[in-house]
């Protein structure tokens, strides 16, 4: 996978060519959590995955306010005059919040598994982040089924964690997205938004899902059974048929052409 370099921590990966659609991970999210999405979608869209500065980078952006500003500023580095955001777990939070600051800039939404609302995390904290046993367990946690991932996913996640650097970066962000509610800011977000959900969701519970539903004035929802957090991952044909339904009715796809 070939990684693209704007600045010292400004990172991302781009295949296709069309419309905009940027893919926004979450906390200890990984670009391998998109891997089918870049796959579907490239071939009709310009698919771009920014790496988000979490685990080393300035101050500024260990906050979901200071991330929603790093993806404006990378949006207007790209030169990107209006884009689709498709975000999971802390990356709908910040889709969300470059939304609701830039509301001209955002043709459609899609949230994934999105705090912003409530989520039942470890806290902020990362209480035994030395015990391997323990970081898989959380890591098996997020997906219905376990087996979705393998030894070298987990063992990625565990590695990450063990910088105590890394750690203590994660945990303000995490801080940051329990604090940072937008209960009463998501009426002001009208762009065109799809909600898919895992009926077993349990950091983002199905009543998260509902939430969000009622307070966006333009959304659009769907849920997944036998899934937890990731239904990108989890459920990916399923997600991309769901997905691009959505995006035919408000955006024009331009087939890829070499």
């Amino acid at each position: 996978m070939e990684i693209k370099q704007l600045s010292k921590h400004m990172a991302y990966h781009e295949v296709g060519r069309g419309a905009a659609i940027l893919l926004i991970h979450g906390l200890v999210g990984r670009l391998s959590n998109w891997a089918t999405v870049v796959a579907h979608f490239s071939t009709h869209y310009r698919v771009i995955t920014p790496i988000l500065p979490i685990y080393e980078g300035p101050k500024e952006v260990l906050s979901v306010a200071g991330l929603a500003r790093y993806l404006k500023d990378f949006i207007e580095a790209l030169a990107l005059e209006k884009v689709s955001l498709m975000g999971n777990s802390l990356g709908g939070h910040i889709a969300l919040a470059y939304a609701l600051d830039n509301p001209d800039r955002v043709q459609t939404l899609v949230l994934t598994g999105s705090s912003g609302l409530f989520e039942n995390s470890p806290g902020g904290d990362f209480p035994r982040r030395g015990s391997y046993a323990y970081i898989k367990a959380q890591t098996q946690h997020t997906f219905y089924d376990p087996n979705v991932i393998d030894e070298a996913f987990i063992k990625e996640i565990y590695e990450t964690v063990q910088n105590l650097r890394a750690t203590l970066r994660i945990v303000a962000i995490a801080k940051s997205a329990q604090h940072n509610n937008m209960a009463k800011s998501l009426g002001q977000i009208t762009a065109p938004t799809l909600l898919v959900w895992g009926l077993n969701d349990t950091i983002t519970p199905p009543t998260v899902a509902y939430a969000f539903y009622r307070g966006l004035p333009n959304a659009t929802i769907r849920f997944a059974d036998k899934c937890s957090h990731v239904p990108m991952m989890e459920h990916p044909d399923w997600f991309n048929q769901e997905v691009e339904a959505f995006l035919a009715q408000h955006i024009v796809a331009n087939p890829h052409t070499s």
